[in-house]
């Protein structure tokens, strides 16, 4: 694991710093490993590991014992003793705790109708993968939120890196204890890191083993391979078949349920305005693993095949290489890190005909919209933004900017306004 003096500070820890002094209760949410603990030890007084046999046994005993601590009070892994959620929503409400409680958690829950929702007591923070530019030492020249705001005119900035460092990045992860290692090293740390999903932590989400591993992971796979797409669960099951032998309906839907409580599948979801003239699109979601690097480990896809356009599953066609669905996960998730920080949400564009689509639209609280199109390509030609134009024509002044993400080497604004911005020069 990366050390306490190699720490990287994140969009979130700003929202922490924010929020904290200011809400009695914060939960951590978002996949093992992803650095829910590290970031939450640096703000708390006590902590309690509850992922560890003693803590565990004491707060199953005696709730009072573990929240009495001084805080602000961390309690890790707190789905471990899932009494300890009202417990902290009871003490929120004698209205003397001793001090703010972070809960952090790799897991969410099933909905159980004995235990409250914590609204108002108990507030909820996702933590997802690092975005590019959490990772790595550059300089973002172009502001999400200022975007969101309707601005700046001036849009510029160089970035250093090629489609190879890109490629890399994908394969490198955001996950801190993953991506500082390199190699055959990182391999097997991903490799395992997909294991222990398959043969742990989805048995100790669904409370029982998993009766035929080699099933889910044919499942991961192939979901893997639809990264960035809106293919249906119906094909995505057809594509893991093996030997003649198919999983059946309700077993990809505890599939997926179960790896979205995980917080390993991350799918966004289908755009519905409420305030425009926009019809017939659909609420269809579109595919994401937590991390891009999920994927290509999954299906054991290396750098030299993506750059050379191979990788995914032939029995799942797409548009475009895989290569190009991953940098659009890796565009995804920067974003969606980005969004959270502006307090925005973000979601796609498809028509039900699938004539037109946006791949990424973020809305803030406002109803302030952004529209994004990922393309691997360092070059941006008038084809690249039809479907951008189109939606500016629809939405008027509610699209406060049009941007298309690349992998070139300078952000600039287009002559008909659209923003070109690489992706290593976007940040919040």
């Amino acid at each position: 694991m990366v050390g306490v003096g190699d720490y990287r500070r994140r969009c979130l820890d700003d929202e922490l710093d924010e929020l904290l002094g200011a809400l009695p209760a914060i939960a951590l949410e978002g996949p093992k490993g992803v650095g829910k603990t590290a970031t939450a030890q640096r703000r708390a007084a006590t902590t309690v590991r509850l992922d560890e046999p003693a803590p565990r046994q004491i707060a199953e005993a005696d709730h009072t014992r573990v929240l009495s601590g001084r805080g602000p009070v961390l309690l890790d892994e707190w789905q471990r003793v899932p009494a300890l959620w009202d417990a902290v929503r009871r003490a929120v409400d004698d209205g003397d705790p001793p001090g703010p409680f972070l809960l952090t958690g790799s897991a969410a829950p099933a909905e159980d109708p004995q235990r409250h929702s914590g609204a108002g007591r108990i507030d909820v923070l996702r933590m997802r993968p690092m975005a590019l530019s959490e990772r790595l030492d550059l300089e973002p020249t172009v502001s999400l939120q200022a975007l969101l705001r309707g601005g700046p005119e001036a849009v510029g900035g160089e970035s250093p890196l090629k489609l190879a460092d890109y490629t890399e990045e994908i394969l490198r992860s955001g996950f801190p204890g993953i991506r500082s290692l390199s190699g055959r090293a990182r391999r097997v740390r991903l490799d395992g890191y997909v294991s222990r999903i398959i043969d742990r932590e989805f048995a100790d989400e669904l409370g029982q083993p998993v009766r035929r591993p080699d099933t889910l992971r044919r499942w991961m796979m192939a979901y893997a391979a639809a990264t960035s797409t809106t293919t249906s669960l119906e094909k995505i099951r057809d594509a893991a078949t093996h030997n003649e032998a198919t999983p059946a309906k309700t077993t990809v839907l505890a599939y997926r349920d179960a790896l979205v409580r995980l917080f390993i599948l991350d799918p966004v979801d289908g755009w519905a305005p409420t305030h425009n003239h926009l019809k017939r699109l659909t609420q269809s979601a579109k595919h994401h693993l937590a991390d891009p690097a999920l994927a290509a480990a999954l299906l054991g896809v290396t750098e030299d095949k993506l750059l050379q356009g191979e990788g995914g599953l032939a029995a799942l066609p797409r548009d475009g290489t895989f290569l190009g669905a991953l940098f659009e996960s890796l565009v995804t998730l920067s974003v969606r890190v980005f969004a959270q920080a502006a307090e925005a949400q973000v979601r796609h564009l498809r028509t039900r005909s699938g004539d037109r689509e946006v791949d990424l639209i973020v809305q803030g609280r406002a109803g302030e919209i952004v529209a994004i199109e990922v393309k691997l390509s360092a070059t941006v030609d008038d084809a690249h933004v039809t479907h951008l134009r189109w939606l500016r024509d629809r939405l008027g002044d509610e699209l406060r900017a049009a941007v298309v993400i690349t992998t070139g080497p300078q952000a600039y604004r287009r002559a008909d306004g659209i923003l070109v911005v690489p992706l290593a020069l976007l940040g919040p």
